[in-house]
């Protein structure tokens, strides 16, 4: 059976390439488009529940339009959803991204200018001319400081996930404005052009590498429980989004694996290297 969350069909309108795969109504190409709003939350159903969340810039396949919610896809993760079709923007080439936890596009070419919109790490921006200490966007000015272009990766996934300590937990969250364990993983890795789905189950099944018993945990590591996942920082020690401080911590690993325990989450369930 096909995942619902990477199927992009639902009862009225699917992509072309799954005639004959699944039933819809009408077979369609759909077109493509971006975010415009900050953070979207991307829907299971319209007005539904967050499944995950698309960021400033990211692009998209959009396969419908009905009474204001469009049905799309995420270009980037393959991602499937509903969100309010006013978030859309025209499709836009991006250039630059945010690479500090969070930025300000400013009105003019000053720090003391009024900011007009705070973006989070990891959307895209188009870049129209660079100037001393700013980058000009169509939108305004951001700081160059907070930008790095979309083909400049960073290395290490540990370092990103470090840029989002004291995030607070938020189920289905992808940003700096909130995040849950997978979307923390998921952003960390993506920073550092691997491809990673966006819950934790895909990523469990398919990301990297098992690692063996004898294997000693080193820096990206993953650690995966029923429903949760966290990443190493070093061999004792591991950062995670946990709803049982709500927000993105550092934890060891030996006393997070007994408080999961002991709350009735279970064993460790797999351990995996992506680099």
């Amino acid at each position: 059976m096909s995942d619902r969350r990477l199927t992009p069909a639902n009862t009225r309108v699917a992509a072309s390439h799954l005639r004959g795969q699944v039933q819809a109504e009408t077979y369609v190409d759909g077109h493509l488009a971006s975010i415009g709003d900050v953070v979207v939350d991307l829907c299971a159903s319209p007005a539904g529940k967050r499944d995950r969340q698309l960021l400033f810039g990211a692009a998209v396949t959009v396969y419908e339009r009905l009474d204001g919610w469009a049905f799309v896809q995420s270009k980037r993760d393959g991602y499937v959803g509903y969100i309010p079709e006013s978030a859309l923007r025209a499709p836009n080439t991006t250039t630059h991204r945010v690479s500090s936890p969070a930025t300000h596009i400013y009105e003019t070419e000053s720090f003391k200018s009024r900011d007009l919109i705070q973006l989070p790490f990891g959307a895209e921006v188009t870049i129209i001319s660079e100037l001393h200490k700013f980058f000009e966007t169509p939108l305004g000015f951001i700081p160059k400081k907070h930008l790095r272009p979309v083909d400049q990766l960073f290395a290490d996934p540990a370092t990103v996930a470090q840029l989002f300590f004291g995030v607070p937990y938020l189920w289905g969250g992808n940003s700096t404005r909130g995040v849950d364990c997978s979307g923390l993983v998921q952003a960390s890795y993506h920073a550092c052009g691997h491809l990673c789905a966006g819950d934790s189950d895909m990523q469990g099944d398919g990301l990297g590498r098992v690692l063996s018993a004898d294997e000693t945990l080193q820096r990206g590591d993953l650690i995966f429980w029923k429903g949760h996942v966290a990443m190493m920082v070093d061999a004792e020690t591991m950062i995670h989004a946990n709803a049982h401080h709500m927000a993105v911590v550092y934890e060891g690993l030996v006393q997070a694996t007994l408080r999961i325990k002991a709350q009735g989450d279970g064993e460790i369930t797999g351990k995996r290297r992506v680099l």
